[in-house]
């Protein structure tokens, strides 16, 4: 299942990331649920002291950062590169 962080849903719902982008993460999440390879697309885990184990999946300019529990992906933040790392340190 993918679950999107309210914030994201926000963020799409005001047209502040574009259509394009979000079909194109959907549809990467929609592969990565069904197959559970990680190996299909960018993705790789972010370096940090977080809570929780956080991943980046990379599509052109944009990036976004999710987490895996329960064999479900959450969403929290989708964004263009130079946006998400300065979110993430």
């Amino acid at each position: 299942m993918i679950y999107y962080d309210k914030e994201v849903q926000k963020a799409i719902k005001k047209s502040d990331i574009p259509t394009k982008i979000v079909k194109r993460f959907h549809n990467a999440f929609v592969s990565l649920d069904l197959t559970k390879d990680l190996n299909l697309f960018d993705v790789k885990k972010v370096k940090g002291s977080f809570r929780r184990n956080y991943c980046r999946l990379r599509k052109g300019k944009f990036r976004t950062m999710f987490f895996i529990e329960n064999d479900d992906f959450y969403i929290v933040y989708i964004g263009k590169r130079e946006e998400v790392y300065d979110q993430w340190q």
